[in-house]
């Protein structure tokens, strides 16, 4: 049903597309102005002042539409903080190449021993270390050994293989080629791996369920 917006005693707060009402849950507004039911879960919205639980239920519809979409946050969104990483390479031509090239990552501030990169809203800084040796360790990971440490991010399912599609044609080798891992267990997700010009490990993945990303349970070795 909708709502009257100047019905008596009824007292709204814009929050973004959504109208928070003192006698009523959230409600999405439709094409017309007029406010749609839109329930949510009454937990959601025990804590906190009026204004407050809109501006939460935004931030939470947001967080759920990326998972629905796959739309990658950018660094000004409110739903996730960007990390901050700088790693050591060996070649800042080669390391242009390869993150702004072949990952298409784009290139920020610089200086003649270090790059800025906005890698997927993150900020990733390469330093020129002289003698780099990026050596790594192996780690058993449902069968494949993981090259430890490594980075990398978590991806939509279509964005997943259009990068390992980009970067197979580019000639960089695997260390382990796009596959499926932990299938069937709620972590069932598509990983490849692969290193940067400087030996740097990196792992890109894709959650069959993303909302499955962060969910907790003990994997059988």
């Amino acid at each position: 049903g909708s709502f009257d917006l100047n019905a008596p005693k009824t007292r709204a707060v814009r929050s973004g597309p959504y109208f928070c009402h003192s006698s009523h849950s959230p409600r999405k507004l439709d094409d017309e102005g007029r406010v749609r039911a839109h329930p949510v879960r009454a937990a959601s919205l025990r804590t906190g002042d009026l204004a407050s639980r809109c501006v939460r239920y935004s931030v939470q519809h947001a967080k759920r539409r990326e998972v629905r979409t796959g739309v990658v946050c950018s660094a000004s969104s409110s739903t996730v903080v960007p990390f901050h990483l700088a790693i050591p390479v060996t070649d800042i031509a080669k390391s242009r190449e390869f993150y702004g090239g072949i990952l298409a990552c784009p290139e920020g501030r610089s200086a003649s021993r270090w790059v800025d990169f906005n890698f997927y809203g993150h900020q990733l800084v390469v330093h020129l270390v002289d003698e780099y040796n990026a050596s790594s360790s192996a780690n058993a990971v449902d069968g494949d050994p993981v090259p430890v440490p490594h980075f990398g991010l978590a991806m939509p399912v279509e964005g997943f293989h259009e990068l390992a599609e980009r970067v197979r044609s580019s000639g960089v080798e695997f260390i382990i080629e796009p596959h499926i891992r932990f299938v069937g267990m709620p972590g069932e997700q598509w990983t490849m791996f692969f290193k940067d010009p400087s030996g740097n490990s990196l792992e890109f993945k894709a959650m069959i369920t993303p909302a499955n990303l962060f969910a907790k349970y003990t994997v059988t070795d």
